[in-house]
C-alpha cells in the first residue's frame, strides 16, 4: 500500500514499528523526524496514520504520552478510552519506568546522579522553549555514564536517563544543565553541538505495571541507525541482542 501525501508513515511502515499489542495498548517504536501530532506548522505527523493501527477496533489508538518530534523510540498508545484513563493515572502516579539513551557532547564529573531543576516555559508561538526557574514546576532526573569516546571533536558520552517527572524537553534542558548538551540539539545546545542536525535521544525502554497481580511489561526499542553508530563509538555492542521483549 502507498503512503497518501498527508500521512507520514504507510500501513506497513506504522505497523512494522508496533512492539507491543494486546486489549489496553500499543507500542510503538517512533521514528525520530516526525511530530506525533499536529504543531503550529500543521503537516504530517505520527497520529494521523494510527487509523492503520485499529486492529478490530472501531476507532484508533490515542496517544497516551508524548515524544519530542526528533526523539525516537517507545511510545504508547491507548486502544480505546478506558485504556487511556488506566495510562494517565499510570503516567500521574509515576508508575510507568521510561529509560533513555542519549549521546551528549563531553562528559559529566560524576559517573551518576540526579539533576534537580525546576522547569519552566518561556516565549509564546513556535519560538517557544523550556528554562531552568525555580518558580517552575519540579523537574528530576536521574542520570548514568554508560561509555565514551574521544574524537578530535573533543568528549562525546553514552548517557542513560530516567526522568522521575515528565516535564516538556526535560530530558534537554536537563542535559545542557549538566554541561553535556544533547548532540543536535538545535534548541538546547551551542553552535558545536547544532552542527549534527540529527537529535541523539532515543526512548530506549519502558516498563508498564498495567496488570494486577501481573509483573510489568518491559520493553525495549531498538535505536535508529544514526545513534547506533554514535552509541558504537562510545562503546555500545548490543544492536544486535537488543530486540523486542516482554518479560
Amino acid at each position: 500500500m502507498g503512503r497518501p501525501a498527508n500521512l507520514a508513515l504507510s500501513a506497513k511502515e506504522i505497523q512494522s514499528r508496533v512492539i507491543y499489542r494486546d486489549a489496553l495498548v500499543i507500542v510503538l517504536n517512533k521514528p525520530s523526524g516526525i511530530p506525533v501530532h499536529a504543531g503550529f506548522g500543521g503537516g504530517p505527523n505520527l497520529e494521523e496514520s494510527f487509523v492503520h493501527l485499529t486492529y478490530g477496533l472501531p476507532r484508533p489508538p490515542s496517544l497516551g504520552h508524548r515524544l519530542d518530534r526528533d526523539t525516537s523510540g517507545c511510545l504508547i498508545l491507548g486502544r480505546h478510552r478506558k485504556a487511556l484513563q488506566k495510562l494517565s493515572k499510570l503516567f500521574a502516579t509515576s508508575r510507568v519506568r521510561k529509560t533513555y539513551w542519549a549521546v551528549v557532547s563531553g562528559q559529566p564529573k560524576r559517573n551518576e546522579g540526579r539533576i534537580e531543576l525546576s522547569l519552566k516555559k518561556t516565549g509564546r508561538g513556535p519560538g517557544w522553549k523550556m528554562k531552568g526557574d525555580r518558580s517552575g514546576q519540579e523537574a528530576v532526573t536521574g542520570y548514568k555514564v554508560l561509555g565514551s569516546v574521544k574524537s578530535f571533536g573533543g568528549i562525546r558520552t553514552w548517557l542513560e536517563l530516567q526522568p522521575y517527572t515528565g516535564r516538556t524537553h526535560q530530558l534537554r534542558v536537563h542535559a545542557a544543565a549538566l554541561g553535556c548538551p544533547i548532540v543536535g540539539d538545535q534548541l538546547y545546545g551551542n553552535r558545536i553541538h547544532q552542527q549534527e542536525h540529527t537529535l541523539m535521544l532515543h526512548a530506549q525502554a519502558v516498563s508498564l505495571p498495567l496488570y494486577s497481580g501481573r509483573k510489568p511489561i518491559h520493553l525495549t526499542a531498538l535505536p535508529p541507525a544514526h545513534m547506533i553508530e554514535a552509541l558504537s563509538a562510545c562503546g555500545f555492542t548490543g544492536a544486535r541482542a537488543l530486540t523486542r521483549t516482554l518479560t
